[in-house]
């Protein structure tokens, strides 16, 4: 069993003031195979947990550990994170110009699993995941990100994951900017990754829309830093009827 645990967290985040003090102690353990829901307010601490995770350099651990299958991965760098089979799928993911889709995943697919794959191999891999997420081939050929509508964005962070099968996948806020349609392709190309390799999954997000298609098994809530309630997915609807105000929030 594979497991991905935050045990007393703690992070800053550099601003133009110096570092700011966002999580406050957070503890957390995902299981290999389990679906575990972060929701709360703007400021609360959901997207720092996410960034902390793949190891971006502006969040800085000041106290505690991120620990993989027991290692502390806290000083590993991002992409030793990523071979590591840690993925986060990003709410803004950024545009990159001259590298296309296909060479990028070849190549993280290489650094993953220490040798390239296969060409025939490859390209039947790339063909089926592309048509499991309803994506014109000549995706495959475009300039990551470059052009793309906010559905392709992140469809494209889902291919990734059909194709890269991380232990541990972190989806900051997938549904943002999703239409209907867009949410349940991306909803199904999760569950399908979910089902077929059963990695852990940390989903966070602000609204209960992407749960109705992606059905955790435990349901955190952030305020300041801090989880301050965990439950099953009754949780969800809970919050969805109350909000935040029992927690001494009233923000959406």
């Amino acid at each position: 069993m594979s497991t991905l645990e935050l045990k007393n967290l703690h992070v800053s985040v550099d601003t133009e003031d110096g570092p700011k003090p966002i999580l406050k102690g957070v503890n957390l353990v995902v299981n290999d195979g389990e679906i575990h829901a972060v929701m709360g307010p703007n400021g609360s601490g959901k997207s720092t947990t996410a960034y902390a995770i793949a190891g971006h350099p502006k969040y800085h651990v000041t106290e505690g550990q991120i620990l993989l299958d027991g290692v502390d991965v806290t000083e590993m760098t991002a992409d030793e994170r990523a071979r590591a089979a840690l993925f986060l799928a990003m709410q803004y993911p950024v545009e990159v110009q001259g590298v296309s889709v296909t060479n990028f995943l070849r190549t993280a697919k290489t650094a993953i699993d220490g040798q390239a794959p296969k060409v025939r191999e490859w390209v039947k891999l790339m063909n089926q995941a592309m048509t499991d997420l309803k994506v014109d081939p000549e995706f495959a050929n475009r300039d990551i990100n470059v052009g793309f509508s906010g559905g392709e964005k992140k469809r494209l962070e889902i291919l990734q994951m059909e194709v890269l099968k991380p232990k541990f996948a972190v989806l900051d806020e997938t549904d943002s900017g999703l239409d209907v349609d867009a949410l349940r392709l991306v909803s199904e190309g999760v569950n399908r990754v979910h089902e077929n390799n059963g990695n852990g999954i940390l989903l966070i997000t602000h609204y209960t829309r992407i749960l109705k298609y992606i059905k955790p098994q435990f349901v955190h809530v952030f305020v300041d830093g801090r989880i301050v309630e965990s439950g099953g997915p009754e949780l969800a609807d809970k919050l969805e009827a109350e909000g935040y105000e029992n927690y001494g929030e009233d923000r959406a």
